[in-house]
């Protein structure tokens, strides 16, 4: 659309020029040059090609028709067509104030062909001669910072792999932004029956087999496709979350909206608007998920953005609420657009496609990295070959950071496109900062096996802030939860009248490390009911909490809050390293240390007890590390 901004624009220029100095003399060839331009601006190419072709017969060096014949084709994306005719207008006239129109879209036109050498030529010559009008020397100074980058950076290196998905996935005229659940088992995108505005869009999925290959794409679900367009979607890390964009069909509150669907079992809810919180009167697409589902990154042309289209962002609340979007602002937008974002599972980041960020053409594929302390540093170009002259949109990168998928379009000579999802393998040297797994498996009740719908909440230990939160499937008890390279955590698996479960995974250090799965089975909250507190520390031989308890110690006074009528004793165990009656000492300071804790944080003395049990009852073999450290721990045990 920015581009075709500043065709337009050439295009009034060179009229005001034109019009008061037409360089033919032939009444019939203006004649036909003045009518082709009503069929032009209707949209009707094939007849004011017809009649500007008519008009040249008429006079073979009328300048001023074979601009319009050249921007014609420059409508028509036929830019090889388009460079032809400018450059034979270009040949006739010697008058600057025209020269410099014909310089301004050749050379756009060579950059969008990855002629860099013509468009530097071309864009530098209008420079030299452009001096008023400063929207049009604004945007060929940018042109020529992505020509000179261009130039510097295309013969970069690169040990990208890229292939082309299958026919069985790319089985459409059109398939479009992809996104991929955590575990990279289902793929869904957006399929198009055809190249035309008004063709039908849906979403569909594929899932991969037992050899690790992509069968047939399926349609999502009844209850989300219609006979109407369903656009651009969205899903959380576990697969159960889905916002996608819809234009008509369905109430709304502008020309397009974004609208969630959540899977329960096998079954997709029907979808409901997110509301004028992040809805608005104008225009809603492209959204991106944070893996937990709870962080919602989209494009809008609404007011009150730097440029045309910008990146918004909203947040879900306790409530499960959508608070009101906000512009992402700077440095991710620009006066120009940016579009397609996506949130990495790591939720630290960002990738997107501008066309007003300095790059190789068109719209360029960039990522930023949130910074705790400063915000999102500045974006970043992706390189080749990924980025080239063309326009790159739509990447995922999967959790590990190991590949990516992204959509790539290409225009026919005829003016027909067409579009296929690739997939790329992404060197390690290339590779995202904070790589991701994915703890995953059932929550169960433990005594009758039963599936449970349960909270669970994923904290980060050092900074006792909670990073995620999901839910398992109340049919199916599954759950999917993401952890991130540079931190330890957390889990908490939480749900009414049951005692939650507390566990822990340090992957504050780690280099490289596998998904695991791992079934939780939740005990009702009753009189002998146990759980092993494990983010509960302390230094060897000492009592003394360290810091990163809080968030442990925390969750037990919550715990303890939410259910006044319980009693309970704080245990503390040892290994059978060294002697038993100083390993029982030991094992009742730190108990005592707890309990101290929590007393000074306004739970009542008389619902705690204290036991140190030492090496008395081991839950492991102590003739093992794994085990010794197993023993090694404390307990929180309902009394009464």
């Amino acid at each position: 659309m920015i581009r075709i901004l500043f065709i337009l624009l050439a295009f009034v220029a060179f009229q005001a020029v034109a019009q008061t100095n037409l360089s033919t003399k032939s009444k019939k060839a203006i004649e036909l040059y003045t009518e082709a331009d009503n069929f032009r601006v209707r949209g009707q190419f094939s007849q004011a090609i017809n009649l500007l072709t008519q008009a040249l017969d008429k006079d073979k060096e009328f300048v001023e028709a074979w601009y319009r014949l050249g921007i014609v084709y420059l409508s028509l994306k036929d830019f090889q067509q388009a460079n032809k005719y400018l450059e034979k207008g270009l040949s006739l006239t010697n008058d600057p104030k025209k020269q410099k129109v014909f310089w301004y879209d050749l050379g756009e036109s060579y950059f969008t062909l990855g002629d860099y050498d013509k468009a530097e030529q071309f864009i530098s010559s209008f420079l030299k001669e452009e001096v008023a009008n400063r929207q049009k020397i604004e945007r060929a100074n940018l042109l020529l910072r992505n020509i000179r980058f261009a130039k510097e950076n295309r013969e970069a290196a690169s040990a990208y792999k890229q292939k082309k998905l299958s026919d069985t996935v790319n089985s459409f005229v059109l398939q479009y932004f992809p996104v991929l659940t955590a575990d990279q088992q289902a793929l869904i995108f957006t399929r198009r029956l055809g190249g035309g505005a008004n063709d039908d869009e849906d979403l569909v999925i594929t899932q991969k087999n037992a050899k690790g290959r992509w069968m047939a794409p399926q349609s999502i679900s009844d209850n989300i496709n219609t006979r109407l367009n369903e656009g651009t979607c969205t899903i959380s890390a576990d697969g159960r979350k889905l916002i996608f964009t819809s234009c008509v069909g369905r109430e709304g509150y502008g020309s397009c909206d974004l609208f969630e669907s959540r899977k329960i079992g096998n079954q997709w809810t029907a979808p409901r608007n997110l509301g004028p919180a992040v809805n608005s009167a104008e225009w809603e697409s492209q959204p991106s998920l944070s893996a937990d589902g709870r962080t919602l990154y989209f494009v809008s042309d609404r007011r009150g953005g730097l440029g045309r289209r910008d990146i918004w962002v909203s947040t879900q609340n306790d409530k499960g609420e959508w608070t009101r979007a906000k512009n992402a602002g700077k440095p991710i937008n620009t006066v120009y657009d940016e579009i397609s974002p996506f949130i990495h599972v790591n939720n630290r980041t960002l990738y997107f496609a501008s066309n007003g960020l300095t790059g190789f053409g068109g719209y360029d594929l960039f990522f930023t990295e949130r910074d705790t302390a400063r915000g999102w540093n500045a974006p970043v170009n992706i390189g080749s070959p990924i980025n080239n002259h063309e326009d790159q949109f739509s990447l995922f990168i999967t959790a590990d950071g190991k590949k990516g998928y992204y959509s790539h379009e290409e225009t026919r000579p005829s003016g027909y496109s067409v579009s296929y999802i690739y997939e790329v393998e992404i060197p390690e040297e290339h590779q995202i900062k904070f790589k991701s797994n994915y703890v995953k498996g059932v929550v169960r009740d433990k005594a009758t096996r039963e599936p449970l719908l349960a909270k669970i909440e994923l904290f980060n230990l050092e900074k006792n802030e909670m990073e995620s939160l999901v839910e398992s499937d109340s049919v199916t008890g599954q759950y999917l939860i993401v952890l991130t390279q540079g931190a330890e955590y957390a889990l908490y698996v939480n749900k009414k009248n049951y005692l939650f479960q507390s566990l822990n995974f340090n992957y504050s250090e780690v280099s490289n490390f596998e998904p695991i799965t791992l079934n939780i089975d939740l005990e009702k909250a009753k009189e002998g009911t146990i759980a092993v507190l494990k983010n509960i520390f302390f230094d060897v031989d000492k009592y003394e909490l360290k810091d990163k308890s809080k968030t442990e110690l925390q969750k037990i006074s919550k715990f303890l809050l939410d259910n006044p009528n319980l009693k309970v004793e704080i245990s503390g165990h040892t290994d059978n390293s060294g002697s038993a009656t100083y390993n029982k000492q030991l094992s009742e300071k730190r108990a005592k240390s707890v309990y101290q804790y929590l007393v000074e944080n306004g739970l009542d003395q008389k619902r705690l007890t204290t036991k140190g049990y030492g090496p008395d009852q081991p839950i492991a073999d102590n003739a093992t590390e794994d085990g010794r450290q197993q023993n090694r721990r404390i307990e929180f045990k309902i009394v009464r």
